[in-house]
Protein backbone atom coordinates (compact mmCIF):
# COMPACT_ATOMS: atom_id res chain seq x y z
CA UNK A 1 0.00 0.00 0.00
CA UNK A 2 1.20 3.29 -0.83
CA UNK A 3 2.47 5.57 1.53
CA UNK A 4 2.51 2.88 4.09
CA UNK A 5 5.38 1.99 6.14
CA UNK A 6 4.64 -1.33 8.10
CA UNK A 7 7.48 -1.61 10.14
CA UNK A 8 6.25 1.79 11.65
CA UNK A 9 2.86 0.24 12.32
CA UNK A 10 4.07 -2.88 13.74
CA UNK A 11 6.20 -0.22 16.34
CA UNK A 12 3.11 2.03 16.92
CA UNK A 13 0.73 -0.52 17.91
CA UNK A 14 3.64 -2.55 20.14
CA UNK A 15 3.58 0.62 22.18
CA UNK A 16 0.34 1.65 22.12
CA UNK A 17 -1.78 -1.35 22.07
CA UNK A 18 0.25 -4.14 23.37
CA UNK A 19 2.80 -2.37 26.04
CA UNK A 20 -0.50 -1.01 28.24
CA UNK A 21 -2.38 -4.88 27.89
CA UNK A 22 0.73 -5.94 28.66
CA UNK A 23 0.53 -4.02 31.71
CA UNK A 24 -3.04 -4.81 32.62
CA UNK A 25 -1.90 -8.45 32.50
CA UNK A 26 1.06 -8.35 34.74
CA UNK A 27 -0.80 -6.14 37.51
CA UNK A 28 -3.81 -9.11 37.05
CA UNK A 29 -1.18 -11.78 37.67
CA UNK A 30 0.59 -10.56 40.40
CA UNK A 31 -2.94 -10.04 42.37
CA UNK A 32 -4.17 -13.29 40.98
CA UNK A 33 -1.60 -15.27 42.60
CA UNK A 34 -0.19 -13.27 45.81
CA UNK A 35 -2.45 -14.69 48.06
CA UNK A 36 0.12 -17.90 47.02
CA UNK A 37 2.77 -15.85 48.77
CA UNK A 38 1.00 -14.43 51.33
CA UNK A 39 -0.01 -17.94 52.54
CA UNK A 40 3.71 -18.29 53.30
CA UNK A 41 3.31 -16.04 56.36
CA UNK A 42 -0.71 -15.21 57.14
CA UNK A 43 -1.27 -18.80 58.38
CA UNK A 44 0.71 -17.51 61.51
CA UNK A 45 -1.68 -15.07 61.95
CA UNK A 46 -5.13 -16.92 60.78
CA UNK A 47 -4.51 -20.31 61.38
CA UNK A 48 -7.51 -21.10 60.64
CA UNK A 49 -5.94 -21.60 57.32
CA UNK A 50 -5.86 -25.27 56.97
CA UNK A 51 -4.38 -26.71 53.76
CA UNK A 52 -8.01 -27.83 52.70
CA UNK A 53 -9.23 -23.69 53.25
CA UNK A 54 -6.32 -22.67 51.38
CA UNK A 55 -6.98 -24.71 47.98
CA UNK A 56 -10.90 -23.83 48.27
CA UNK A 57 -10.41 -20.46 48.49
CA UNK A 58 -7.57 -20.23 45.83
CA UNK A 59 -10.01 -22.56 43.80
CA UNK A 60 -13.28 -20.50 44.25
CA UNK A 61 -11.70 -17.74 42.48
CA UNK A 62 -12.29 -19.49 39.47
CA UNK A 63 -16.26 -20.27 40.20
CA UNK A 64 -16.22 -16.20 40.16
CA UNK A 65 -14.76 -16.56 36.78
CA UNK A 66 -17.10 -18.75 35.60
CA UNK A 67 -20.08 -17.62 36.28
CA UNK A 68 -19.30 -14.06 34.55
CA UNK A 69 -16.97 -14.87 32.40
CA UNK A 70 -19.41 -15.04 29.13
CA UNK A 71 -21.28 -12.33 29.99
CA UNK A 72 -18.63 -10.23 30.43
CA UNK A 73 -17.47 -10.94 26.94
CA UNK A 74 -20.47 -10.29 25.61
CA UNK A 75 -21.24 -7.13 27.29
CA UNK A 76 -17.58 -5.99 25.58
CA UNK A 77 -18.08 -6.95 22.66
CA UNK A 78 -21.67 -4.86 22.67
CA UNK A 79 -20.05 -2.09 23.99
CA UNK A 80 -16.41 -1.20 24.64
CA UNK A 81 -13.47 -3.53 25.11
CA UNK A 82 -11.13 -1.17 26.66
CA UNK A 83 -13.94 0.60 28.97
CA UNK A 84 -14.76 -2.94 30.46
CA UNK A 85 -11.32 -3.46 30.88
CA UNK A 86 -10.70 -0.48 32.86
CA UNK A 87 -13.35 -1.50 34.82
CA UNK A 88 -12.24 -5.15 35.60
CA UNK A 89 -8.81 -3.51 36.80
CA UNK A 90 -10.82 -1.17 39.20
CA UNK A 91 -13.21 -3.22 40.67
CA UNK A 92 -10.56 -6.18 41.01
CA UNK A 93 -8.03 -3.46 42.81
CA UNK A 94 -10.79 -2.65 45.44
CA UNK A 95 -11.04 -6.50 46.24
CA UNK A 96 -7.69 -6.87 46.85
CA UNK A 97 -7.40 -4.05 49.59
CA UNK A 98 -10.53 -6.03 50.88
CA UNK A 99 -8.25 -8.79 51.39
CA UNK A 100 -5.83 -7.08 53.82
CA UNK A 101 -8.62 -7.37 56.24
CA UNK A 102 -10.33 -10.55 55.93
CA UNK A 103 -10.59 -12.20 59.70
CA UNK A 104 -12.53 -15.23 59.12
CA UNK A 105 -13.02 -18.32 56.46
CA UNK A 106 -16.06 -16.82 55.18
CA UNK A 107 -14.55 -13.45 54.21
CA UNK A 108 -11.65 -15.52 52.77
CA UNK A 109 -14.35 -17.37 50.30
CA UNK A 110 -16.05 -14.32 49.63
CA UNK A 111 -12.76 -12.29 48.80
CA UNK A 112 -11.33 -14.57 46.18
CA UNK A 113 -14.79 -15.36 44.66
CA UNK A 114 -14.96 -11.46 44.06
CA UNK A 115 -11.63 -11.41 42.76
CA UNK A 116 -12.55 -14.07 39.96
CA UNK A 117 -16.14 -12.29 39.21
CA UNK A 118 -14.50 -9.21 39.12
CA UNK A 119 -11.77 -10.51 36.73
CA UNK A 120 -13.80 -12.21 34.30
CA UNK A 121 -13.48 -11.98 30.52
CA UNK A 122 -10.22 -10.11 30.74
CA UNK A 123 -8.26 -12.50 28.55
CA UNK A 124 -11.18 -13.38 25.94
CA UNK A 125 -11.54 -9.84 25.49
CA UNK A 126 -7.99 -9.02 24.70
CA UNK A 127 -7.84 -12.22 22.50
CA UNK A 128 -11.04 -11.90 20.69
CA UNK A 129 -12.02 -8.53 20.76
CA UNK A 130 -9.31 -5.94 21.06
CA UNK A 131 -5.92 -7.92 19.05
CA UNK A 132 -8.27 -9.14 15.97
CA UNK A 133 -8.98 -5.30 15.97
CA UNK A 134 -5.44 -4.27 15.86
CA UNK A 135 -3.58 -6.74 14.54
CA UNK A 136 -3.79 -9.19 11.17
CA UNK A 137 -4.30 -12.98 11.50
CA UNK A 138 -1.03 -12.97 10.57
CA UNK A 139 0.20 -10.81 13.61
CA UNK A 140 -1.37 -12.40 16.04
CA UNK A 141 0.58 -15.04 17.65
CA UNK A 142 3.59 -13.12 17.95
CA UNK A 143 1.61 -10.02 19.26
CA UNK A 144 -0.55 -12.55 21.68
CA UNK A 145 2.78 -14.10 22.71
CA UNK A 146 4.29 -10.67 23.78
CA UNK A 147 1.01 -10.14 25.56
CA UNK A 148 1.38 -13.05 27.65
CA UNK A 149 4.98 -13.27 28.39
CA UNK A 150 3.57 -10.92 31.30
CA UNK A 151 2.28 -14.25 32.78
CA UNK A 152 5.75 -14.83 33.46
CA UNK A 153 7.51 -11.31 33.98
CA UNK A 154 4.87 -10.80 36.86
CA UNK A 155 6.04 -14.09 38.46
CA UNK A 156 9.93 -12.59 37.69
CA UNK A 157 8.94 -9.16 39.63
CA UNK A 158 5.98 -10.57 42.07
CA UNK A 159 8.16 -13.48 43.65
CA UNK A 160 10.87 -11.32 44.98
CA UNK A 161 8.86 -8.41 45.56
CA UNK A 162 5.96 -10.69 47.70
CA UNK A 163 8.52 -12.25 49.48
CA UNK A 164 10.27 -8.76 50.86
CA UNK A 165 7.30 -7.40 51.63
CA UNK A 166 6.59 -10.42 53.83
CA UNK A 167 9.23 -9.96 56.15
CA UNK A 168 8.73 -6.23 56.64
CA UNK A 169 5.75 -3.91 58.10
CA UNK A 170 5.69 -0.20 57.13
CA UNK A 171 2.53 0.55 58.47
CA UNK A 172 2.15 -1.14 61.42
CA UNK A 173 0.23 -4.27 59.77
CA UNK A 174 1.43 -7.74 58.72
CA UNK A 175 3.69 -8.48 55.66
CA UNK A 176 0.73 -9.79 53.80
CA UNK A 177 -1.73 -7.13 54.53
CA UNK A 178 0.93 -4.79 53.26
CA UNK A 179 1.35 -7.52 50.17
CA UNK A 180 -2.50 -7.26 48.93
CA UNK A 181 -3.13 -3.51 49.85
CA UNK A 182 0.35 -2.00 48.33
CA UNK A 183 -0.12 -4.72 44.99
CA UNK A 184 -3.70 -3.21 44.39
CA UNK A 185 -2.44 0.22 43.68
CA UNK A 186 -1.20 -0.05 40.10
CA UNK A 187 -4.63 -2.00 39.13
CA UNK A 188 -6.60 1.45 40.63
CA UNK A 189 -4.38 3.59 39.50
CA UNK A 190 -3.69 2.29 35.83
CA UNK A 191 -7.33 1.25 34.96
CA UNK A 192 -7.95 5.70 35.15
CA UNK A 193 -5.32 5.39 32.25
CA UNK A 194 -6.50 2.62 30.38
CA UNK A 195 -9.97 3.98 30.60
CA UNK A 196 -8.83 7.45 28.86
CA UNK A 197 -5.95 6.18 26.77
CA UNK A 198 -6.52 3.18 25.00
CA UNK A 199 -9.07 3.04 21.94
CA UNK A 200 -10.78 0.05 21.07
CA UNK A 201 -10.40 0.41 16.83
CA UNK A 202 -7.57 2.26 14.75
CA UNK A 203 -10.25 4.67 13.51
CA UNK A 204 -10.33 6.04 17.09
CA UNK A 205 -6.99 7.15 17.72
CA UNK A 206 -4.99 10.24 16.74
CA UNK A 207 -1.49 8.70 16.39
CA UNK A 208 -2.08 6.60 13.30
CA UNK A 209 -1.95 8.02 9.86
CA UNK A 210 -5.41 8.31 7.73
CA UNK A 211 -3.23 5.02 5.50
CA UNK A 212 -2.74 3.27 8.57
CA UNK A 213 -6.07 3.67 9.98
CA UNK A 214 -7.44 2.82 6.36
CA UNK A 215 -4.93 -0.46 5.93
CA UNK A 216 -6.35 -2.16 9.56
CA UNK A 217 -10.05 -1.16 8.72
CA UNK A 218 -10.05 -3.05 6.01
CA UNK A 219 -7.74 -5.71 6.64
CA UNK A 220 -10.03 -6.40 9.61
CA UNK A 221 -13.49 -6.21 7.63
CA UNK A 222 -11.81 -8.75 4.75
CA UNK A 223 -10.81 -11.24 7.36
CA UNK A 224 -13.90 -11.28 9.12
CA UNK A 225 -16.16 -11.33 5.70
CA UNK A 226 -13.86 -14.30 4.66
CA UNK A 227 -14.35 -16.15 7.80
CA UNK A 228 -18.31 -15.69 7.91
CA UNK A 229 -18.51 -16.70 3.84
CA UNK A 230 -17.14 -19.92 5.21
CA UNK A 231 -19.25 -20.81 7.58
CA UNK A 232 -21.19 -17.98 9.50
CA UNK A 233 -21.16 -18.17 13.41
CA UNK A 234 -24.24 -17.27 16.00
CA UNK A 235 -23.24 -17.45 19.60
CA UNK A 236 -25.00 -20.83 19.64
CA UNK A 237 -23.58 -22.43 17.07
CA UNK A 238 -20.10 -21.74 18.30
CA UNK A 239 -21.16 -23.31 21.66
CA UNK A 240 -22.19 -26.68 19.62
CA UNK A 241 -19.36 -26.70 17.42
CA UNK A 242 -17.26 -29.84 17.93
CA UNK A 243 -13.84 -27.88 17.70
CA UNK A 244 -14.99 -25.54 19.74
CA UNK A 245 -15.65 -28.21 23.07
CA UNK A 246 -12.36 -30.01 21.67
CA UNK A 247 -10.77 -26.70 22.37
CA UNK A 248 -12.86 -26.59 25.43
CA UNK A 249 -11.52 -29.76 26.85
CA UNK A 250 -7.80 -29.61 26.14
CA UNK A 251 -7.96 -26.36 28.15
CA UNK A 252 -9.34 -27.63 31.02
CA UNK A 253 -6.58 -30.64 30.98
CA UNK A 254 -4.00 -27.90 31.07
CA UNK A 255 -5.26 -25.23 33.44
CA UNK A 256 -5.59 -28.54 35.91
CA UNK A 257 -1.75 -28.49 35.98
CA UNK A 258 -1.48 -24.93 35.66
CA UNK A 259 -3.26 -23.55 38.69
CA UNK A 260 -2.25 -26.83 40.76
CA UNK A 261 1.11 -25.79 39.92
CA UNK A 262 1.13 -21.99 40.91
CA UNK A 263 -0.52 -22.45 43.93
CA UNK A 264 1.33 -24.59 45.54
CA UNK A 265 4.43 -24.40 43.86
CA UNK A 266 5.94 -21.89 46.80
CA UNK A 267 4.76 -23.84 49.39
CA UNK A 268 6.63 -26.95 47.81
CA UNK A 269 9.55 -25.36 47.15
CA UNK A 270 10.09 -23.70 50.73
CA UNK A 271 9.37 -27.30 52.48
CA UNK A 272 11.94 -28.65 50.36
CA UNK A 273 14.81 -26.20 50.59
CA UNK A 274 13.88 -24.16 54.03
CA UNK A 275 14.71 -20.67 52.43
CA UNK A 276 13.47 -17.62 53.77
CA UNK A 277 10.85 -15.96 51.77
CA UNK A 278 13.07 -13.99 50.69
CA UNK A 279 15.14 -16.19 49.10
CA UNK A 280 12.63 -17.98 47.74
CA UNK A 281 11.15 -15.42 45.66
CA UNK A 282 14.16 -14.48 43.79
CA UNK A 283 14.61 -18.84 43.52
CA UNK A 284 11.29 -18.59 41.81
CA UNK A 285 12.08 -16.02 39.39
CA UNK A 286 14.68 -18.58 37.85
CA UNK A 287 12.13 -20.96 36.14
CA UNK A 288 10.19 -18.38 35.23
CA UNK A 289 12.85 -16.51 33.64
CA UNK A 290 13.85 -19.55 31.51
CA UNK A 291 9.71 -20.45 30.51
CA UNK A 292 10.00 -16.54 28.98
CA UNK A 293 12.55 -16.94 26.93
CA UNK A 294 10.82 -20.14 25.33
CA UNK A 295 8.06 -18.31 25.38
CA UNK A 296 9.40 -15.54 22.89
CA UNK A 297 11.26 -18.37 20.99
CA UNK A 298 8.07 -20.36 20.21
CA UNK A 299 5.91 -16.98 19.24
CA UNK A 300 8.31 -15.90 16.92
CA UNK A 301 8.92 -19.12 15.42
CA UNK A 302 4.86 -19.73 15.29
CA UNK A 303 4.38 -16.52 13.46
CA UNK A 304 7.29 -17.56 10.86
CA UNK A 305 6.32 -20.94 10.03
CA UNK A 306 2.66 -20.71 10.37
CA UNK A 307 2.13 -23.52 12.70
CA UNK A 308 0.18 -24.27 15.99
CA UNK A 309 -0.61 -27.17 16.68
CA UNK A 310 3.19 -28.48 17.09
CA UNK A 311 4.19 -25.48 19.31
CA UNK A 312 1.43 -26.33 21.45
CA UNK A 313 1.45 -29.72 22.16
CA UNK A 314 5.51 -29.56 22.11
CA UNK A 315 5.01 -27.43 25.61
CA UNK A 316 2.83 -29.39 27.14
CA UNK A 317 4.30 -32.52 26.64
CA UNK A 318 7.84 -30.53 28.41
CA UNK A 319 5.48 -29.80 31.29
CA UNK A 320 4.24 -33.13 31.68
CA UNK A 321 7.80 -34.68 32.16
CA UNK A 322 8.34 -31.62 34.38
CA UNK A 323 5.35 -32.00 36.64
CA UNK A 324 5.56 -35.92 36.63
CA UNK A 325 8.98 -35.98 37.81
CA UNK A 326 8.63 -33.47 40.64
CA UNK A 327 8.17 -36.10 43.24
CA UNK A 328 11.73 -37.40 42.85
CA UNK A 329 13.37 -34.52 43.18
CA UNK A 330 16.02 -35.01 45.51
CA UNK A 331 17.87 -31.89 45.58
CA UNK A 332 16.85 -27.89 45.29
CA UNK A 333 18.73 -27.67 42.32
CA UNK A 334 17.08 -30.54 40.52
CA UNK A 335 13.47 -29.30 41.77
CA UNK A 336 14.43 -25.60 40.52
CA UNK A 337 15.52 -27.82 37.02
CA UNK A 338 12.05 -29.54 37.19
CA UNK A 339 10.06 -26.51 38.11
CA UNK A 340 12.01 -24.93 35.14
CA UNK A 341 10.49 -27.88 32.76
CA UNK A 342 7.08 -27.49 34.31
CA UNK A 343 6.69 -23.68 34.15
CA UNK A 344 8.18 -23.43 30.45
CA UNK A 345 5.49 -26.27 29.67
CA UNK A 346 2.25 -24.23 30.82
CA UNK A 347 3.42 -21.11 29.80
CA UNK A 348 5.65 -21.04 26.44
CA UNK A 349 2.33 -21.94 23.90
CA UNK A 350 -0.12 -19.67 26.05
CA UNK A 351 0.10 -16.83 22.94
CA UNK A 352 0.03 -19.40 20.21
CA UNK A 353 -2.59 -20.84 22.15
CA UNK A 354 -5.08 -18.50 21.83
CA UNK A 355 -4.85 -17.66 18.45
CA UNK A 356 -6.14 -20.73 17.20
CA UNK A 357 -9.95 -19.96 18.15
CA UNK A 358 -9.82 -16.53 16.61
CA UNK A 359 -8.93 -18.26 13.22
CA UNK A 360 -12.25 -19.69 12.75
CA UNK A 361 -14.48 -17.46 14.76
CA UNK A 362 -15.41 -14.09 14.46
CA UNK A 363 -17.63 -11.27 16.13
CA UNK A 364 -19.45 -11.95 19.26
CA UNK A 365 -19.24 -16.23 18.49
CA UNK A 366 -15.64 -15.19 18.92
CA UNK A 367 -15.56 -13.32 21.92
CA UNK A 368 -18.42 -16.23 23.71
CA UNK A 369 -16.55 -18.79 22.68
CA UNK A 370 -13.05 -17.97 23.95
CA UNK A 371 -15.06 -17.25 27.21
CA UNK A 372 -16.33 -20.72 27.06
CA UNK A 373 -12.69 -22.38 26.69
CA UNK A 374 -11.50 -19.98 29.59
CA UNK A 375 -14.40 -20.60 31.76
CA UNK A 376 -13.59 -24.47 31.07
CA UNK A 377 -10.15 -23.98 32.02
CA UNK A 378 -11.01 -22.03 35.12
CA UNK A 379 -13.22 -25.14 35.82
CA UNK A 380 -9.79 -26.74 35.70
CA UNK A 381 -8.24 -24.01 38.23
CA UNK A 382 -11.19 -24.95 40.67
CA UNK A 383 -9.79 -28.62 40.47
CA UNK A 384 -6.05 -28.29 40.19
CA UNK A 385 -5.22 -26.57 43.74
CA UNK A 386 -8.54 -29.00 45.29
CA UNK A 387 -6.70 -31.62 44.21
CA UNK A 388 -3.57 -30.21 45.52
CA UNK A 389 -5.06 -29.69 49.06
CA UNK A 390 -6.76 -33.34 49.10
CA UNK A 391 -3.74 -35.01 47.75
CA UNK A 392 -1.60 -33.65 50.77
CA UNK A 393 -4.35 -34.10 53.04
CA UNK A 394 -4.68 -37.53 52.64
CA UNK A 395 -1.78 -38.54 51.73
CA UNK A 396 1.12 -36.00 53.33
CA UNK A 397 2.88 -35.32 50.40
CA UNK A 398 1.98 -33.85 47.08
CA UNK A 399 3.56 -36.99 44.70
CA UNK A 400 0.00 -37.98 43.60
CA UNK A 401 -0.97 -34.42 42.54
CA UNK A 402 1.93 -34.24 40.58
CA UNK A 403 1.23 -37.48 38.90
CA UNK A 404 -2.16 -36.37 37.85
CA UNK A 405 -1.24 -32.92 36.83
CA UNK A 406 1.52 -34.42 34.66
CA UNK A 407 -0.84 -37.16 33.19
CA UNK A 408 -3.64 -34.02 31.94
CA UNK A 409 -0.83 -32.04 30.32
CA UNK A 410 0.18 -35.18 28.77
CA UNK A 411 -3.53 -35.80 27.24
CA UNK A 412 -3.85 -32.41 27.00
CA UNK A 413 -1.32 -32.23 24.42
CA UNK A 414 -2.56 -35.44 22.63
CA UNK A 415 -5.87 -33.92 22.21
CA UNK A 416 -3.87 -30.38 20.58
CA UNK A 417 -2.14 -33.10 17.76
CA UNK A 418 -5.47 -34.35 16.85
CA UNK A 419 -6.12 -30.74 16.11
CA UNK A 420 -6.11 -30.49 12.20
CA UNK A 421 -4.42 -27.14 11.19
CA UNK A 422 -4.54 -25.89 7.62
CA UNK A 423 -3.03 -22.69 6.54
CA UNK A 424 -2.53 -21.61 3.23
CA UNK A 425 1.13 -21.57 2.49
CA UNK A 426 3.62 -20.00 4.68
CA UNK A 427 2.17 -17.42 7.50
CA UNK A 428 4.24 -14.26 7.59
CA UNK A 429 4.05 -10.69 9.35
CA UNK A 430 3.71 -9.37 6.43
CA UNK A 431 1.10 -12.19 4.71
CA UNK A 432 -2.09 -11.15 3.25
CA UNK A 433 -4.28 -11.17 5.89
CA UNK A 434 -7.13 -11.99 3.43
CA UNK A 435 -5.42 -14.75 0.92
CA UNK A 436 -3.89 -16.53 3.76
CA UNK A 437 -6.87 -17.00 6.33
CA UNK A 438 -6.08 -19.68 8.81
CA UNK A 439 -8.35 -22.67 9.33
CA UNK A 440 -8.71 -24.98 12.02
CA UNK A 441 -10.61 -28.17 11.63
CA UNK A 442 -11.75 -30.44 14.38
Amino acid sequence: MENLDLDRLKRKRDWRIILPVFLVSIIACIDRVNVAYAKLTMTQDLPWITPEVFGAGAGIFFVGYLIFEIPGSLVAAKFSATKWIARIMFTWGLVCVAMAFMTTQFHFYLCRFLLGASEASLYPVIYSILFPRWFTAAERSRATSLMLTSLLLSNIIGAPMAGVLLETSFFGMHGWQELFILEAVPALAFAVFFFFCVKDRPDQVHWLTAAEKKYLTENYEAEQATMQGRKKYTVLKAFKDPKVLKLCLIYFLWVVGFWGFYFWMPTVLKELSGLSTSLLGGAIAIPMTAALVVQVIIGYTSTRTGDKVWHVAGALFVGAVGLACSPHAGSLGMALFLVCLSAIGIHAAMGVWWTIPTTFLTGPAAAASVALINSCGNIGGWVGPNMMAWVKTTTGNFDLGYYVMGAFMFLSGLLVLSIKYKANGQVREDADPVAKVATVDA
